[in-house]
């Protein structure tokens, strides 16, 4: 830039800023001060923009005094200001920050009671704790969610348990078809015990076995006639008796172990047979896991040695008895449970693999 327009923009920026400054001074002694009135309208409005902010909270129970957790709470105002929306948290409390001073309205609302609502008038600078706010129960609302204890599902499966019989007539009882089914109770035990001893099946095939051994005159000690059928009938039923509860509800409650047989349905043949034949010396335990089937071993056990009580002299045999009959037992249930795996099923209209228990 040439010198002499440099000179000129500084002599002009200097006349500028010296004319500026004599005009301000100029306008300034011209100009009255403010009257008293608009000095006081000034100040007043200062202190209404000022004006601090509150907080808003409080509780929500229901009627019995339980706290609330999740109750949705929506705080309007007059104003049109936006909504503001808090959620109460697990002791039941929600709060609102930062709010203007002003009038406000409280909506609470929760799943399975009526909504209530509350006004006020939130105060400069104010925390507002307002009183517990006890919501009724809703009464339009039909559903109700209803829990079955851990006996309760375990009850209504022995129920469909209890329905399962081979042919329409077989008693089924000890197998459940339900993978995950609830361990039973003692008490459930010995029901299902009692409840397969009684069965009119289990007299008809004690009294078919008493007869077959009576025509071959198999524990000839017994006799003939009435009066020998009528002992074998009763040793049979009595080892049907022993065996069921030692085996089925005594040992099993004592040694919390589940006397029934898990159907398993899926896999390979091998995988099944195996299965099944394990499930003779192999049970599930009440807590859920495999373990060995002390309650059958030890059953066939204890049933054998009680046989030798009642049946003829000559025929006891001491600890062979025993230990036959156990293997007989043993070998019995591994028949059973291959017949339950492959056949049985097909030929139980009430088997269910749907737990009742469950929707």
């Amino acid at each position: 830039m040439p010198l002499h327009l440099r000179f000129g923009l500084i002599f002009f920026a200097f006349a500028t800023l010296s004319w500026t400054s004599s005009g301000f001074a100029q306008l300034s002694q011209q100009t009255p001060p403010p009257s008293p009135e608009r000095q006081g309208t000034a100040s007043v409005s200062g202190q209404a923009l000022e004006q601090p902010s509150g907080s808003i909270s409080g509780t929500i129970v229901d009627q019995s005094g339980a706290v609330i957790v999740g109750a949705h709470v929506v705080l309007t105002r007059d104003d049109q200001s936006p909504t503001e929306e808090s959620l109460s948290d697990n002791a039941g409390q929600f709060s609102f920050a930062n709010i203007a001073p002003g009038p406000f309205r409280l909506t609470i609302t929760s799943a399975g009671f009526a909504t209530q609502t509350s006004s006020g008038i939130l105060h400069a600078g104010e925390i507002a704790a307002l009183p517990q706010f006890a919501l009724a129960v809703d009464k339009n609302v039909t559903e109700v969610d209803v829990r079955l204890t851990q006996v309760e599902v375990a009850e209504e499966q022995i129920k469909v348990e209890e329905k399962q019989r081979v042919l329409g007539a077989i008693p089924n009882f000890y197998v459940s078809y339900i993978s995950d089914a609830v361990p039973l109770t003692s008490k459930q035990k010995f029901k299902l015990a009692w409840k397969t001893v009684q069965d009119p099946f289990t007299f008809v095939v004690v009294g078919g076995a008493a007869g077959v051994q009576q025509a071959q005159n198999h524990f000839r000690g017994y006799g003939q006639g009435a009066e020998g059928y009528a002992k074998r009938f009763s040793a049979g039923y009595a080892d049907t008796v022993s065996g069921t509860f030692i085996g089925g509800a005594i040992l099993p409650s004592l040694l919390k172990q589940d006397p029934r047989y898990f159907y398993k349905g899926t896999g390979s043949t091998g995988s099944r047979f195996q299965y099944a034949i394990a499930n003779a010396v192999i049970c599930k335990g009440d807590n859920g896991h495999w373990q060995p089937n002390y309650s059958n071993i030890i059953g066939s056990l204890a049933a054998g040695g009680i046989s030798n009580l009642y049946y003829p002299a000559q025929d006891r045999d001491g600890l062979g008895l025993t230990f036959d009959n156990a293997a007989i037992g043993i070998g019995e249930t591994a028949i059973t449970n291959l017949l339950q795996e492959f056949l049985i099923r097909k030929l139980t209209p009430k088997s269910h693999s749907h737990d009742p228990a469950k929707p």
